[in-house]
């Protein structure tokens, strides 16, 4: 299949940072695969969608999250059964250089930076398909400034994707599920026991394979789960400390506390209070 390139300024003014998209996809492959000079990050809402990209075809389906660069030469068809409805949001490259230099530590490399031979893709859960969708909202509505697609981004890669499934690594896919479920309420509330469920192996399998592909045993890769959706909730919900502990499947407060201060390098109290503070209120002295 032959391809063509694409140029951001063809959709947005030259005074804009970003194109948002929603669209249902067409059942067909177009005539020509092609790339692009933008960088591009594409949300499966709805359905499956088969993806041809440099060489090679991908089977995505609903909650997956990729990050598409300019290099990569693709094109999308929706399952014909299925039908595929995805949000996509397209910016420029010079948005991404400057993420990646601004903020090395945490994006070089990764994300929309990844400099491997396909995108880094991710498989989202619930908790966090719902956070995409909820984060990337606003871009339809908004002006098309810098400063929300750079805020967009830096949420995407430092409250979505992160802790997702290892859907690039050669973890095996009952592996790569099994990190996918552990991202819901019903899994990660259950802890250890939850995600070896998800995975349908024994305990010692979901072990050995948890440590080669993520480097961490089974409750560690749960309690990152689990005390990062608390932030979540510290920062966007009014509940009680102990309620947002509950919720997240811990019964002892005090082991809550030990994890999330390991974790942030605070307590849930005082990250509460720093990202929750009324600008409008003095403190008391």
């Amino acid at each position: 299949m032959s391809h063509k390139t694409f140029y951001i300024n063809d959709y947005i003014r030259v005074d804009e940072a970003y194109h948002f998209a929603r669209k249902d996809l067409a059942r067909r492959f177009p005539d020509a695969q092609h790339d692009h000079d933008y960088f591009e990050v594409a949300l499966i809402e709805e359905g499956q969608t088969e993806h041809r990209i440099n060489g090679m075809t991908q089977q995505l389906k609903a909650g997956q999250l990729i990050f598409i660069r300019p290099r990569d030469v693709h094109a999308f068809r929706a399952d014909p059964k299925t039908g595929c409805r995805i949000v996509n949001i397209m910016f420029r490259s010079d948005t991404a250089h400057h993420l990646a230099n601004r903020y090395a530590s945490s994006i070089a490399g990764r994300f929309f930076d990844s400099k491997e031979s396909l995108p880094e893709e991710h498989s989202l859960g619930s908790v966090r398909f719902d956070r995409a969708l909820s984060v990337a909202r606003p871009l339809q509505t908004g002006d098309r400034s810098l400063a929300r697609i750079e805020e967009f981004l830096l949420t995407l890669t430092n409250r979505v994707a992160d802790f997702t499934s290892p859907t690039n690594t050669a973890a095996p896919r009952w592996f790569t599920d099994a990190c996918t479920a552990a991202q819901s309420r019903e899994v990660f509330r259950r802890g250890t026991e939850g995600f070896v469920s998800a995975a349908g192996r024994s305990h010692e399998h979901v072990c050995r394979t948890c440590q080669d592909v993520l480097g961490l045993t089974p409750s560690a890769y749960i309690n990152q789960i689990r005390i990062d959706h608390a932030a979540h909730l510290l920062r966007s919900d009014e509940a009680s400390i102990e309620d947002i502990a509950a919720a997240c499947g811990y019964d002892n407060t005090s082991y809550f506390y030990r994890l999330f201060r390991s974790q942030y390098g605070t307590t849930p109290r005082s990250y509460r209070l720093r990202h929750q503070r009324d600008p409008f209120e003095r403190e008391a002295s």
